[in-house]
């Protein structure tokens, strides 16, 4: 069993940045890929970051590439999503995830289904 628990969430004005964090417990966190959803009311979720279990590769979507960095931190069993220049589109809760025993250590899953332990998300609200 895994446990997540997403932290650095709260409100910000468009143009601020916040830290997310997403601290791991239970599993051995260097042998898997991280990512991060997002989910708006509404909306259905949505891949935003991930990044491999070798740390070396990192991926994210189109809509926040040169805006998001996910970084991971083995030692801690953290991952990080830096999110500068915040858009008030940018408001969902964000949710991390660990993925699967991939034998790839470079491959970075976006697909929900590719994931299999979440957390409880923390709100990211972003006003104009």
């Amino acid at each position: 069993q895994v446990r997540l628990v997403e932290s650095g969430g709260g409100l910000v004005q468009a143009g601020g940045s916040l830290r997310l964090s997403c601290a791991a417990s239970g599993r051995t966190f260097s042998s898997y890929p991280i990512g991060w959803f997002r989910q708006a009311p509404g909306k259905q979720r949505e891949f935003v970051a991930a990044v491999a279990r070798n740390g070396g590769s990192t991926d994210s979507r189109v809509s926040v590439k040169g805006r998001f960095t996910i970084s991971r931190d083995n030692a801690k069993n953290t991952v990080y999503l830096q999110m500068n220049s915040l858009k008030p589109e940018d408001t969902a809760v964000y949710t991390c995830a660990v993925g699967g025993a991939y034998s790839d250590s470079g491959y970075l899953p976006t697909a929900p289904y590719e994931y299999t332990y979440w957390g409880q998300g923390t709100q990211v609200t972003v006003s104009s």
